[in-house]
């Protein structure tokens, strides 16, 4: 707790300087999870590289990666109070502060990747990130982060029978626990850097991500058999302290937002090869790999998921209604 308090103080005091409009350069941080060589651990270095350069050196970047300064709920509670400036970001645990942001966590809301980007590009992104901003983080670039899929440690995934009694790691988001809830599975929460050894020990039986977190993080090692069951499609975003960024100039904002974007270009493109060579990085070491011939049986199943959701947030519906209509 003092940690936080003592690095929200920090952020405080930058925003302090941006507010006064102080000529002294401002010294951000940022957080990322991933490790080095990452898609995401690339883009956000290339991110701190051009807001220097577009900034003149008026803002600088540390980027701190690989979760050191704290888990992803810790790091978006500093961001949110001003003790980091910048992170990268999963929606899903960013969903139950921002309710706009969770409606991106109902399994199966995405055709596919290309749908989900089409939809943040339109007006229910813009939605999406007023509710954020909101709540004090504000979204510049959206990120991929694939499709999530099953993995687990003793065999293939096709129905959802299949996951009947399977402890499975979720993140920290009722919306995934109610997911393995209604497939006949028991969610277990737990921190991303946790899985590995609660896989391997049996804590857990298998847990859910995509083919470059399944790969990097060598869960693949302890969970062999990956099941395409696709069921979530969650962004990342670079987000920025709503203070910090209100408290900049015009100027400042435009070139902030320009290099976050450009970031989000390089990141999707190195993503897209990542993924490819994750995939044949885990089938070369022997992973089972089993498409789902039919996932209407796990969309269906998800219907009490959707119906609890809308029922407890009924303001949100249409903005779940405009997601479903956007081609």
């Amino acid at each position: 707790m003092n940690k936080i308090i003592n690095t929200a103080l920090a952020g405080a005091a930058t925003a302090i300087t941006l507010l006064s409009g102080a000529a002294s350069a401002a010294e951000w941080r940022g957080w990322n999870i991933h490790v080095e060589g990452y898609p995401n651990t690339v883009a956000m270095d290339k991110f701190a590289e051009l807001v220097a350069e577009k900034t003149g050196g008026e803002i600088t970047l540390q980027m701190f990666h690989g979760g050191t300064l704290g888990d992803q709920p810790d790091a978006i509670e500093q961001v949110r109070i001003g003790g980091l400036e910048i992170g990268n970001f999963n929606l899903g645990p960013i969903g139950p502060i921002a309710p706009e942001a969770n409606v991106v966590s109902l399994p199966f809301i995405f055709k596919d990747v290309d749908h989900m980007f089409r939809v943040l590009d339109g007006e229910a992104g813009q939605k999406i990130a007023e509710g954020m901003s909101a709540k004090g983080l504000v979204p510049l670039a959206w990120y991929d982060a694939g499709a999530r899929s099953f993995y687990n440690t003793d065999k293939p995934i096709n129905t959802p029978a299949d996951l009947q009694g399977m402890k499975v790691r979720v993140m920290n988001n009722d919306l995934y626990s109610g997911m393995i809830s209604e497939l006949g599975g028991n969610p277990s929460p737990m921190a991303f850097g946790e899985v590995y050894q609660a896989l391997k020990t049996g804590v857990v039986d298998g847990a859910e991500n995509n083919w470059p977190s399944y790969e990097s993080t060598g869960h693949f090692e302890v969970a062999g058999y990956y099941s395409l069951s696709q069921h979530l499609i969650i962004p990342e975003c670079v987000c920025v302290n709503a203070d910090v960024f209100n408290g900049l100039t015009d100027e400042q904002k435009a070139a902030l937002t320009e290099a976050a974007q450009e970031s989000a270009v390089l990141q999707r493109e190195l993503w897209s090869e990542r993924e490819a060579a994750s995939r044949e990085k885990v089938e070369a070491a022997g992973v089972t790999i089993n498409e789902i011939a039919d996932k209407a049986p796990f969309q269906e199943a998800m219907a009490p998921v959707y119906e609890a959701y809308l029922s407890a947030n009924p303001d949100l519906r249409p903005l779940v209604e405009l997601i479903q209509a956007t081609e």
